[in-house]
């Protein structure tokens, strides 16, 4: 191979190289989303209003209203410090429920209002498929503190 050959091949793969990582880092960008708190999400300036973000927090407890033959669901997502209303629309994940951790995807709209159509639903531990916990199955109860010291 000549040295002309060398360094036409060379380039070539430093062209596809750089683009396939423009590629990947360019849609990796438009797709992250960060997860924000609800007293980030109180805080927001109107340059958020409409912008698709996540929050997590605690669903309060008493604050979920199914609004009848429809799939909207009206509840209070908090972190402790500040809560904020959302509006979901959509079939929730079996795991959610009120005193229990949720991270909701939408957006924050001008009226300080949530919109998601998506719940993700966080869950303990020592979770189980409901159809092991309906035969009776019972997961093993381990003392740590005697596993440490043994």
């Amino acid at each position: 191979m000549t040295k002309g050959k060398k360094i036409g091949l060379i380039i070539s793969i430093l062209i596809v190289a750089g683009g396939l990582i423009y590629l990947g880092m360019g849609q990796f960008g438009q797709n992250l989303v960060y997860f924000f708190t609800p007293s980030e999400v109180v805080a927001f300036s109107p340059d958020y209003y409409g912008k698709k973000v996540r929050v997590g927090g605690l669903v309060v407890q008493g604050s979920v209203q199914i609004v009848p033959n429809s799939l909207k669901m009206k509840f209070t997502l908090t972190d402790g410090a500040a809560a904020i209303p959302v509006q979901f629309e959509g079939i929730p994940p079996d795991l959610f429920k009120e005193g229990k951790g949720a991270v909701v995807e939408g957006y924050w709209d001008a009226e300080k209002q949530f919109h998601s159509n998506m719940i993700m639903a966080k869950h303990s531990e020592d979770y189980m498929p409901i159809q092991m916990k309906q035969a009776g199955v019972q997961l093993p109860k381990k003392d740590f503190l005697k596993t440490l010291q043994q």
